[in-house]
């Protein structure tokens, strides 16, 4: 096993690697984190890895969803229809699988707030899906925002849009959120859906704010033949930079990349493919403690390294494999 490879491959191995990445979380307690201070680091380590320093999400998930032409050059930013839930003494977002938003209820709620949102941002919306709607970004180009991958589960007091470049943009956003909070709370939509013992629709989330120029993605995303995964991020990127995409994943080929949430669904396919000299090797990128982590495996790494050399070596876990 090689470790902190670096993503490309060498000429001899291109053609012969499959690479597997794993999602990251964040890591509160580091170096980033510290040194940022008065504000979360902007983008998880994959959302970091995939995109580069800007994180520019929106425009990367609206190219993903829709075959209309996305400008390069103009900033969009994603809105998301979340639930906020109140604790004792602050809010916390709740993540988009723990909502359960129909399609129908998604529309009715931007039916309601489409005057207020085209009017602050200037723009008529330019897409419409069950969880995401993209809007050029406006007047709130320059926000900083969060990701709702990155943020759920926390106190939003810490994950809240922030001014950067130009003061009190933020604040006019909270006044729009704010308005919009207001017509959803009367809605029939949330009416019905705490009936039926399910979360309000509470809030508006802003995030993504970038462009399609911003996108740094690595060599390893831009030169595969093949990407895999069902996260839409994969999919705009599959189309900026016109690479086969499939949702799920099918045969380990040579020069493709897989984003999974659970790595170990394919690693035996992978051991296979390694075993059976179909792969040279396997390149597993990682984020422990929120940090980029590539390290490659060919078929010799598979097993067990033990002295007693006369038993049969033990195939490697998964589970020893992502420590």
């Amino acid at each position: 096993m090689t470790a902190n490879s670096p993503s490309s491959p060498s000429p001899q191995s291109t053609l012969r690697r499959f690479t597997l990445m794993l999602s990251g979380e964040d890591a509160l307690d580091s170096e980033e984190e510290q040194a940022m201070g008065d504000r979360p680091v902007k983008g998880l380590p994959h959302e970091r890895f995939l995109l580069g320093s800007h994180v520019p999400l929106a425009p990367v998930l609206l190219l993903g969803q829709t075959s209309q032409a996305v400008n390069p050059s103009d900033d969009i930013a994603c809105l998301q229809p979340v639930h906020l839930h109140a604790t004792r003494d602050h809010l916390i977002l709740m993540g988009q699988n723990q909502i359960d938003l129909t399609q129908t209820e998604s529309a009715e709620l931007l039916r309601v707030a489409l005057t207020y949102i085209e009017e602050d941002f200037q723009s008529p919306i330019l897409f419409e899906g069950q969880h995401y709607w993209f809007i050029p970004a406006g007047p709130f180009a320059s926000l900083e925002s969060y990701s709702i991958d990155q943020a759920h589960g926390r106190n939003i007091d810490w994950w809240m849009p922030r001014d950067t470049n130009e003061d009190g943009i933020a604040k006019r956003w909270r006044k729009l959120q704010n308005e919009i909070q207001m017509l959803w709370h009367i809605s029939p939509i949330n009416e019905e859906r705490e009936q039926g013992g399910m979360p309000s629709i509470n809030s508006l989330w802003i995030s993504g704010i970038g462009k399609l120029s911003d996108v740094q993605a690595p060599q390893v995303v831009q030169q595969s033949k093949h990407l895999y995964g069902s996260h839409p991020l994969l999919a705009g990127l599959a189309k900026l930079y016109n690479i086969p995409h499939s949702k799920a994943f099918n045969i380990p080929a040579m020069g493709s990349f897989a984003w999974l949430e659970q790595g170990e669904t394919i690693w035996p396919a992978l051991r296979t493919a390694l075993l059976n000299k179909e792969l040279d090797e396997v390149l597993i990128i990682d984020f422990p403690k929120g940090k980029v982590r590539e390290r490659v495996f060919t078929a010799k790494d598979l097993d067990k390294k033990s002295w007693a050399f006369w038993k049969k070596a033990e195939p490697l876990t998964w589970k020893e494999i992502i420590l």
